[in-house]
């Protein structure tokens, strides 16, 4: 069994480890550009917020194993859902990466900062811009709310289960899927324009080397459809705003 005091610290700790787990894989808290002394002063502050604001669950005495298994219960259930939220907020980078692949961009790559991770120069683009879309609406604020609707729906010690985390990744997979689509249809249907045109011109003009003609083109074209996307950025900040509030929402109904 486990000492008495350690018993009365478990709902406190199983708060922490999912606000810390959450705040790990949420978009924006969970940058890498955040010092890590930051995201975790920010969680423990969060985990003593919620500790006085929620009720907290009467646990009673809990052997070692029970213990252990209820801390990784929490860190689950906050890695789920705030990879659920991350994925569907990195749908801007996906388009990035579609448009940047015809343009011709795929062997310009750098390290991107805010995931540590080789990306693109136009996904990049888009996804700073858009970061800074989502914070002029108060994203950082409904990601919080997320955070606290989840312990409202599935207090400390009553984690959702597998299937309904997994089915909640599944359908922020799906749902980025559709909206990087949405976003970079413009710019893929400019260059399948583009493809035809040239197409004739090759027929037209055999003589022409199409192959060296079109590089510029398609940088170009590329160039300006990047700048005509943007204003969509605002469009697209306001779904992304709805299926988190949507997710909010059925949380807190839950």
């Amino acid at each position: 069994m486990m000492a008495p005091w350690i018993g009365l610290l478990l709902p406190v700790t199983l708060i922490l480890a999912r606000t810390s787990a959450m705040l790990m894989a949420l978009p924006i808290f969970g940058s890498l550009n955040v010092p890590l002394r930051v995201r975790a002063g920010l969680a423990l502050l969060l985990s003593i917020f919620f500790a006085l604001l929620l009720p907290m669950p009467a646990l009673g005495p809990v052997a070692w194993p029970a213990a252990v298994l209820l801390v990784g219960r929490e860190v689950l259930t906050g890695l789920g859902l705030g990879l659920a939220i991350r994925l569907v907020y990195l749908f801007v980078q996906q388009a990035g990466q579609m448009a940047g692949r015809q343009l011709g961009f795929m062997d310009a790559g750098v390290i991107d900062p805010v995931s540590g991770e080789r990306s693109r120069p136009l996904a990049m683009l888009f996804q700073t811009v858009f970061a800074v879309f989502f914070l002029m609406a108060d994203g950082h604020h409904l990601l919080l709310r997320a955070l606290h609707a989840s312990f409202r729906a599935f207090p400390a010690a009553q984690s959702p289960t597998v299937g309904a985390l997994t089915a909640t990744v599944l359908d922020a997979g799906s749902t980025m899927l559709l909206f990087a689509l949405k976003l970079a249809a413009p710019m893929l249907a400019a260059f399948v324009i583009l493809s035809v045109i040239l197409g004739v011109l090759a027929r037209v003009l055999p003589e022409m080397n199409i192959l060296l003609a079109s590089f510029p083109l398609r940088v170009g074209m590329g160039l300006f459809m990047a700048v005509q996307m943007i204003p969509l950025f605002g469009t697209c900040n306001d779904q992304l705003v709805r299926w988190i509030s949507g997710l909010v929402a059925d949380l807190s109904g839950a």
